[in-house]
């Protein structure tokens, strides 16, 4: 009978590498889950479920992303100031304009696991709207995500 294997939170820490992304022309919803996938370390065949084990992940071109459908204007974020009153709404369109880095940081968010280990994996993805990260020390590998399918 063969053992589950089951990864130690100190070899995860070692074994993590730095991957940078191009995300201009893609979908958000599709690369954001390809993101998250690569945070969560479940492209490895090591991985465990309750430890961090994936890799960090460089999104550049965050500015250039692309939605399909009405949703850069039907799609809302919603944001409050803890004070009465003080719901802030935005569209896909007005967030992606104003900041498009919140907008690909939201999407990858939602797909994490909510909790600690969540909160620990999330702070492993670093998004940036241009095409330049300042991150080149960590000799970071490209990673390439699939295309979107054809319907």
């Amino acid at each position: 009978m063969q053992k589950t294997f089951v990864l130690k939170t100190a070899a995860a820490e070692s074994d993590r590498k730095w991957q940078v992304v191009d995300i201009a022309g893609m979908t958000l919803g599709r690369a954001a889950t390809q993101v998250a996938h690569v945070l969560r370390g479940k492209n490895k065949p090591t991985y465990t479920a309750h430890v961090d084990c994936g890799d960090f992940v460089i999104v550049v071109n965050a500015d250039k992303i692309h939605l399909t459908g009405k949703k850069m204007d039907g799609k809302l974020y919603y944001d409050h100031t803890l004070f009465p009153g003080g719901l802030k709404t935005r569209t896909a369109g007005q967030l992606l304009k104003h900041n498009a880095k919140a907008l690909v940081e939201r999407a990858v968010w939602g797909m994490l696991p909510k909790g600690p280990l969540g909160r620990r994996i999330y702070k492993k993805l670093k998004v940036y709207a241009g095409a330049t990260h300042p991150h080149a020390a960590q000799t970071p590998a490209e990673l390439k995500l699939a295309p979107a399918r054809k319907s």
